[in-house]
């Protein structure tokens, strides 16, 4: 079994972040769109401490899968028109990009609230912004759409791996999945 990328397939540490990740986000992003819904509770309110935990221990993965990629050589995408490989490349920076933002902006809405951030009980996070209502409304709007903007960067993004799988019968998708 290969820990490392080569220049045909991701190695397993970078399959494991991918698909963590993948877990984490879809769990993050469904718990978002129920708990909004829903109203004002106890029930509610644990589903906001579980979803602001579960949001920075995404961003804490985030920052070692990044660091991963970065140290480690990425499969060439050479089966790909030149229009495709930019593309997947955009849309997988735009991953990085939301699953940075997301977090942060979420924490931002916390702190703009004066509310704490902890972090599965064994720490609680600073707050970035002193309790500002005009601040928390302005994040919460960024975090809203960062994740609408989320799930339909995911949409391509499995969208394309399927094209890729079932129509091309490449091999991209198989560089992603199980060594």
């Amino acid at each position: 079994m290969i820990f490392k990328n080569t220049t045909h397939r991701f190695g397993l540490i970078a399959i494991l972040l991918h698909w963590i990740m993948v877990i984490v986000m879809i769990g993050l992003t469904a718990l978002g769109l129920y708990m909004v819904r829903i109203p004002v509770s106890i029930q509610k309110l644990q589903f906001y401490g579980w979803h602001k935990e579960w949001g920075i221990l995404a961003l804490m993965l985030v920052i070692v899968r990044l660091t991963w990629r970065l140290r480690n050589q990425t499969p060439t995408l050479s089966a790909l028109e030149k229009w495709e490989s930019f593309a997947a490349h955009a849309v997988h920076w735009a991953f990085y990009f939301f699953m940075f933002a997301l977090p942060i902006t979420g924490w931002l809405i916390t702190s703009s609230s004066d509310l704490p951030v902890s972090v599965f009980g064994f720490f609680t996070l600073p707050n970035l912004v002193l309790p500002n209502e005009t601040n928390r409304i302005l994040f919460s709007s960024i975090h809203e759409w960062l994740g609408y903007a989320l799930i339909a960067t995911f949409c391509l993004h499995t969208g394309a791996a399927i094209k890729h799988h079932f129509i091309n019968k490449d091999k991209i998708m198989r560089r992603m999945l199980w060594p």
